[in-house]
C-alpha cells in the first residue's frame, strides 16, 4: 500500500488506519486530475501528521502534503504577545475565506481544502490565477493560501471587491509543514507575482500588544477578520486574534443556521467578546458591544424563523463560475460525496463561462424550527 511505504508504516497499521476512519477519500477520480491514481486524507490528527495531511499516489511517485497545523488564539493582546514572542513580530491580516493549500502534482496545480479534500473548484481557479513556475522552482514546498472572493463556495464574502482570489500567508515545505521565514515569503511572492496577505504591522513583542490593538482597532467595522501574530523567523508558532466586528458575524452565521453548528463554535465567540470587552471598552462601548452581540444572535434566528414559518427553508445561497460544464457536474458531485444538502437554483452559460447559484440547505436547522413551530418541546 502506498500510504505504509510513504509514511514508514507496516502494511497492518496502514490498513488499520482505513479501518478506523483515520484515513479517508480525499478525490473524485476523474481525467480533471489527470496526475493523481489515488489519494487519502487524515481525518484525524496522527503521529505528528496534522488532520488534513493527504498522500497521493501520483504518476511521478507518491507524494505527501503536510495539514495545516491549527493555530492557538490569544483571548487578550497584553500579556499574551508578550510572554509568547520573544523578539521581532508581525501583525498579518488575517482575512476572510477558506484555507487552501496549492502544489503541484506531475504537470498540473491542486488546490487541498484545510481538512485535505482536492477541491475541484479551487483546482480550477488555482490554475487559472497562480504562477506555476513558482512549483517547477520549488518543487517541495507549497503555497499556504486564503480563498477569498464574492464567487467563494465555502465564504462567500464581498470584502475585498474580488471575484475569486488566493492570498499567500505562508510558504511551507511540502512534506514537513516546515515554514520559511517572512521575508522569505515577502521574495518568492514579489518574484513569482503572487498575492500576499497584507503585512499590517512590525514591531519589538514587548511592544506588542500596544501596537496590535491600533491594529485591531483599525480593521473594526471593515468587514476585515483580525491578525495573525508571527515571529519573522517563524520558528515560534503564531498566535490569531479576531475583531468584535469577525465574533459577531460568526455568530449571526452561526444562529441563522443554529441547529447546523455546534455549541463549542457560538459559546467560544461569546466568550471571545467578553475578553476583548474586558481589555478595550469603557462604559459607552461596552453598551454598545452588548446591543451588537444580541442583534447578531438574534436577528439572524428570528430571520430563520420567519422563514420556516413562512414556508420557506432555510439555506445559504453562493453564486459560482466554472469554466466548463464539466467542471461544474465534478464539484457538485464533490458536494455530494461531502455530505452537504443542496440544490442548483440556476444553471447557465454566460460570457464563455458556467454561472451557477447554489443552495445549501440547512435542513437541520429547518426541521427543527418547523417542529418547534408545530408545537414539541425542546
Amino acid at each position: 500500500m502506498y500510504v505504509a511505504e510513504a509514511l514508514g508504516l507496516s502494511k497492518p497499521a496502514a490498513e488499520k488506519l482505513k479501518e478506523k476512519n483515520v484515513l479517508k477519500e480525499a478525490f473524485i477520480k476523474h481525467p480533471f486530475f489527470p496526475d493523481v491514481i489515488d489519494a487519502v486524507r487524515f481525518d484525524k490528527r496522527f503521529a505528528g501528521l496534522e488532520e488534513g495531511t493527504v498522500v497521493a499516489k501520483t504518476i511521478h511517485g507518491v507524494e505527501v502534503v503536510h495539514g495545516f497545523p491549527k493555530i492557538r488564539r490569544a483571548l487578550t493582546l497584553y500579556p499574551t504577545i508578550k510572554l509568547h514572542f520573544k523578539g521581532e513580530i508581525v501583525f498579518e491580516e488575517k482575512m476572510n475565506g477558506y484555507n487552501v493549500r496549492i502544489v503541484m502534482f506531475g504537470k498540473n496545480l491542486y488546490a487541498l481544502t484545510r481538512r485535505g479534500f482536492i477541491c475541484p473548484y479551487t483546482t480550477e481557479k488555482a490554475r487559472e490565477l497562480i504562477n506555476e513556475s513558482f512549483f517547477k522552482d520549488y518543487p517541495n514546498l507549497m503555497l499556504c493560501c486564503e480563498a477569498v472572493g464574492r464567487y467563494s463556495p465555502y465564504v462567500p464574502k464581498d470584502v475585498y471587491g474580488v471575484d475569486f482570489d488566493f492570498y499567500v500567508f505562508d510558504v511551507r515545505e511540502k512534506r514537513s509543514g516546515k515554514p520559511l521565514p517572512v521575508k522569505e515569503k515577502e521574495k518568492i511572492c514579489e518574484e513569482y507575482g503572487l498575492n500576499l496577505a497584507p503585512i499590517l504591522a512590525q514591531c519589538k513583542a514587548e511592544e506588542g500588544h500596544v501596537v496590535g490593538r491600533r491594529v485591531v482597532e483599525e480593521l473594526e467595522g471593515s468587514g476585515r477578520e483580525g491578525v495573525v501574530i508571527k515571529d519573522v523567523n517563524m520558528v515560534v508558532e503564531p498566535i490569531k486574534y479576531t475583531t468584535s466586528e469577525t465574533n459577531c458575524n460568526d455568530l449571526s452565521y452561526a444562529f441563522r443556521y443554529f441547529n447546523e453548528y455546534g455549541k463549542d463554535f457560538m459559546f467560544s465567540r461569546i466568550v471571545r467578546e467578553g475578553f476583548q470587552s474586558f481589555e478595550f471598552d469603557d462604559e459607552e462601548k461596552f453598551r454598545e458591544r452588548c446591543f451588537r452581540l444580541g442583534k447578531a444572535i438574534l436577528e439572524s434566528l428570528v430571520k430563520s424563523i420567519k422563514d420556516v414559518s413562512e414556508g420557506r427553508r432555510v439555506v445559504e445561497r453562493v453564486e459560482l463560475i466554472f469554466s466548463s460544464f464539466e467542471t461544474f457536474e465534478l464539484f457538485t458531485e464533490h458536494l455530494k460525496r461531502s455530505g452537504v444538502n443542496f440544490e442548483v437554483v440556476e444553471l447557465k452559460k454566460r460570457g464563455g463561462k458556467v454561472h451557477a447559484v447554489i443552495d445549501r440547505v440547512m435542513k437541520s436547522t429547518t426541521d427543527k424550527i418547523k417542529s418547534h413551530l408545530g408545537g414539541a418541546l425542546w
